[in-house]
């Protein structure tokens, strides 16, 4: 009575929003009954991609190696489009990696 649901506040958004994709293209992927080539490679690296935003704030230069592999392994997939899209969203929020 009176209280309030826990939801996350000190979490940054970012990471949020990138779980939140994340999630979404696994489901997306689980459900897809097409077998192709390199899909343990796209649920490897997505596995990677929510262990980092479950760890805090990732490393930029990890997360677009993992958007890298994961995009290469859908391929043009049509069915995974819009999910693909929406985890190079979420990792977009980070900005660019530092450079040398």
């Amino acid at each position: 009575m009176g209280q309030r649901p826990v939801t996350g506040v000190d979490e940054d958004p970012r990471v949020a929003e990138l779980r939140t994709a994340v999630s979404r293209l696994r489901r997306q992927l689980a459900v897809l009954r097409v077998d192709f080539p390199d899909r343990a490679i796209a649920e490897e690296e997505l596995g990677a991609l929510a262990a980092m935003a479950a760890g805090g704030v990732p490393e930029i230069p990890r997360l677009r190696a993992s958007l890298l592999l994961v995009a290469g392994a859908i391929g043009s997939m049509s069915a995974l489009t819009r999910g693909l899209a929406q985890v190079r969203a979420a990792i977009d929020l980070f900005g660019e990696p530092p450079r040398p």
